[in-house]
């Protein structure tokens, strides 16, 4: 039986490998998923993504299935369950910010129609599509997250420095950065 070739980065475990495969750098355009990767992202900041991942169903019944109006909506009784659930990340900046960032989500939403409309109107609706060759050559920002995360600042989000948004943006396929040897760069 043969084997896929991967990237490097998705190697040590059947669930990175199971997210490689599906999900990472295929690209979104539902503002659902758009928000669920984005409040991910933001809970990873200072973690590895595996931690994130090994949470994901939690964080989901956690937080309403990521519904970001319900999310806007949460009171300190809710923030404070979450606080100690141990389920999730439990810091409490990167809770208080899930909501705030749901807010501003919204924001933008109504400014543009969709966080979708927003994001891939930085890259005039085209994915970026990278082909590095080994993982020294994947940045962890660039001139394009810096803009990004700088945009979202100004509009009330938290925890989206520029290296939390290149994330965002390589898992939800605005910018492929799968390796030249991997199985998903050759189709």
């Amino acid at each position: 039986m043969q084997t896929k070739t991967r990237c490097a980065w998705c190697l040590s475990s059947d669930l990175y490998k199971e997210y490689h495969d599906q999900e990472w750098g295929k690209p979104v355009y539902d503002d659902a998923i758009f928000f669920e990767f984005l409040i991910l992202e933001t809970f990873q900041a200072g973690l590895s993504w595996i931690t994130i991942l090994k949470k994901r169903e939690h964080f989901r019944k956690a937080l309403n299935q990521f519904d970001y109006i319900k999310i806007a909506q949460y009171q300190e009784d809710k923030i404070q369950a979450l606080l100690i659930d141990p389920g999730i990340i439990r810091n409490k900046l990167k809770v208080h910010s899930a909501v705030s960032n749901a807010k501003a989500f919204m924001k933008i939403q109504e400014e543009f129609g969709s966080f979708s409309n927003y994001i891939w109107n930085f890259t005039n609706q085209n994915p970026i599509i990278n082909h590095p060759k080994t993982l020294k050559d994947v940045v962890a920002t660039t001139p394009l997250s810096d803009t990004i995360s700088k945009d979202l600042k100004k509009r009330g989000f938290k925890f989206v420095g520029s290296t939390v948004i290149y994330a965002f943006l390589q898992a939800t396929g605005i910018v492929k950065d799968h390796l030249q040897d991997c199985w998903i760069s050759k189709q």
